[in-house]
C-alpha cells in the first residue's frame, strides 16, 4: 500500500540503492526508500513510535521526539514546548515532578512549590517557616532555636524558664560532641 492504492511490491524499488521494498519503506520528500537507506540519510527517528521525524523535533533525555510524543511519564500529556523535569531517564510536567519526587513542607504538608527552606533536618515552605511559638515569619538569617523540633525565634526563646533554657543548651552542647570524634578515639587508630 502507497497512499492508500495498493501496489506489486516489485513495482516499488529504493530510490538510493534499488532494492526492492518492504513494508519497511519510507518516505522523505515524496521519495521511497529502504529501511537501511533512510537510516543513512540522518533523518531522526521519534524515541516513542520509532517513525521518521520529518517536520519539528525535540531534544530531550538524549533522543529525539515528535513534538506530540514527547510527554509526562505520568499523566502522557505533551508538554508542546512547555518545560519539563527529567528524572531516572524519564520526562514529566512539574506537577507530576513534585508530586513523585518533590519536598513536602513539614508544616502544613504540601508539595513545596518554588523555593524551599531546609532547617532542622526538614523542607518547609518559605510562608510556613515560622516561628512554632509566636507565629512570626523566619528565614534562614533569622536566628532561631530548636525546641520540641520546631524553630522558636529568638525573642520566644529569650521568654523560656532559666531552667530550661539551661536543659536545652546542655543537650545541644550533648549532641554536638556526639558529632565530633573523641580525641582518645582518634589516638587508637
Amino acid at each position: 500500500m502507497f497512499r492508500s492504492d495498493a501496489y506489486h511490491p516489485d513495482h516499488f524499488n529504493c530510490t538510493h540503492c534499488g532494492k526492492e521494498l518492504t513494508a519497511e519503506a519510507r518516505e522523505l520528500k515524496g521519495e521511497l526508500y529502504c529501511l537501511p537507506c533512510h537510516d543513512k540519510m540522518g533523518v531522526p527517528i521519534c524515541g516513542a513510535c520509532r517513525r521518521p521525524i520529518e517536520g519539528r523535533v525535540v531534544n530531550a533525555l538524549g533522543k529525539q521526539w515528535h513534538v506530540e510524543h514527547f510527554v509526562c511519564a505520568k499523566c502522557e500529556k505533551p508538554f508542546l514546548g512547555h518545560r519539563h523535569y527529567e528524572k531516572k531517564g524519564l520526562a514529566y510536567c512539574e506537577t507530576h515532578y513534585n508530586q513523585l519526587f518533590g519536598d513536602v513542607c513539614y508544616n502544613c504538608s504540601h508539595v513545596i512549590e518554588g523555593d524551599v527552606v531546609s532547617a532542622l533536618n526538614k523542607a518547609w515552605c518559605v510562608s510556613c517557616f515560622s516561628c512554632s511559638t509566636c507565629n512570626s515569619k523566619l528565614t534562614l538569617k533569622n536566628k532561631f532555636v530548636e525546641f520540641d523540633m520546631k524553630p522558636v525565634c529568638k525573642r520566644c526563646y529569650e521568654k523560656f524558664p532559666l531552667e530550661l533554657k539551661k536543659r536545652l543548651k546542655k543537650l545541644s552542647e550533648l549532641t554536638s560532641r556526639k558529632a565530633q570524634p573523641k580525641a582518645a578515639d582518634l589516638n587508637s587508630a
